[in-house]
């Protein structure tokens, strides 16, 4: 026991002369040791940027770089674009000193703006539908590296669409060819939620690009979930690609060229239609352009008309009596049969 208790008056002997030797010690002190941060940043200054199919576009991308870093003329940087469901990525264009590269459907679009040696922004030309999402500029600096994610966005407008077969025949490969031949593509949720908060109010379920089929309700009711659930786009999460049938929402932008209701003497077949549309030096007009000049140009005519897809169809963007009372919308009248002579045409003749 005598052992002990010396070795403890000696402790405390040793910490009373280090509080007379050190009245300014701070007890239990953390020290804390950290490495050197990353000495190469990206960052984008916006992080959502709006166009037009048709237009131009800058994507911002710059490097911050600390100046202990020595100059690489070697310094990559890379564009590409990440796909709806963000498993892949697309190439866009690599850059290292002088040598550019662009890629696929980009080719001979796409440049750096390079402002600066530390400006990697992206100017895209000549904008399409399928140029909208979300792009990565990833820089390579030796063993520094950094990336950057920016958004796309197009005006335009989001539209419920079923062929001719009737609702929820389409899986998702068909739902994307119906809406190409609708000069439009598959909308994605971001679109389809931005209409609902517009209005857009649609009781079947329909694909959206990620895969996924939903439809926006504004005004609850028994069929479309119940009347007594919240507004909102319901979800029916993701779906089988090939074997689930649904409708498809459709995303279109403005267009170069002239939509028009054609006057003619009489009214017409669906093959008359066609052809009076192409001896005007027209093509007879499709659903999206429809409602790309009614949404985006506000088109407004009361004659119900045939469209390439055969069906008819009329925009109001001044509701009237017999004319859609009740709302501005596209308005429509089916699929009928092709031989019956009891509607006009609207054509679109595009900008060479």
């Amino acid at each position: 026991m005598f052992p002990v208790l010396i070795c403890a008056l000696v402790s405390l002997s040793l910490a009373d002369n280090l509080d007379t030797a050190f009245p300014d010690l701070v007890h239990s002190r953390t020290i804390y040791i950290t490495e050197n941060g990353p000495r190469l940043s990206v960052v984008s200054e916006q992080t959502k940027v709006v166009s037009r199919r048709g237009g131009n576009v800058t994507l911002p991308c710059k490097i911050h770089r600390e100046n202990s870093l020595a100059p690489n003329l070697k310094m990559r940087i890379k564009w590409t674009k990440l796909t709806a469901d963000f498993l892949k990525e697309e190439d866009v264009l690599v850059s290292m000193d002088y040598h550019k590269r662009s890629y696929g459907r980009f080719h001979g679009r796409v440049h750096l703006q390079g402002s600066s040696p530390l400006d990697a922004s992206l100017v895209v030309t000549e904008i399409t539908l399928e140029d909208y999402g979300k792009y990565k500029c990833e820089v390579i600096d030796g063993l520094e590296d950094g990336t950057s994610v920016v958004s796309l966005d197009l005006q335009g407008v989001v539209y419920p669409y079923f062929p001719r077969l009737g609702r929820y025949n389409l899986n998702f490969y068909e739902a994307e060819r119906a809406c190409r031949e609708q000069d439009s593509i598959v909308a994605s949720f971001d679109q389809l939620y931005a209409a609902w908060r517009g209005g857009l109010d649609w009781c079947n379920a329909g694909w959206l690009s990620d895969g996924s089929a939903q439809y926006p309700i504004t005004t609850p009711r028994e069929p479309c979930g119940g009347k007594n659930t919240v507004p909102g786009v319901r979800n029916y999460g993701l779906r089988d690609k090939e074997k689930n049938h649904y409708d498809v929402f459709c995303f279109t932008s403005n267009y170069q060229g002239r939509f028009y209701y054609l006057i003619h003497p009489s009214k017409l077949t669906y093959d008359e239609a066609v052809d009076a549309c192409q001896k005007d030096g027209a093509q007879i007009a499709k659903v999206g352009q429809m409602y790309a000049a009614w949404k985006l140009m506000g088109y407004d005519r009361c004659d119900a008309g045939w469209l390439a897809d055969g069906s008819v169809r009329y925009p109001i963007t001044r509701p009237r009596r017999r004319c859609s009372p009740t709302e501005a919308a596209v308005r429509f009248n089916g699929f009928p049969d092709k031989k019956h002579k009891l509607y006009g045409v609207y054509c679109f003749k595009g900008q060479d």
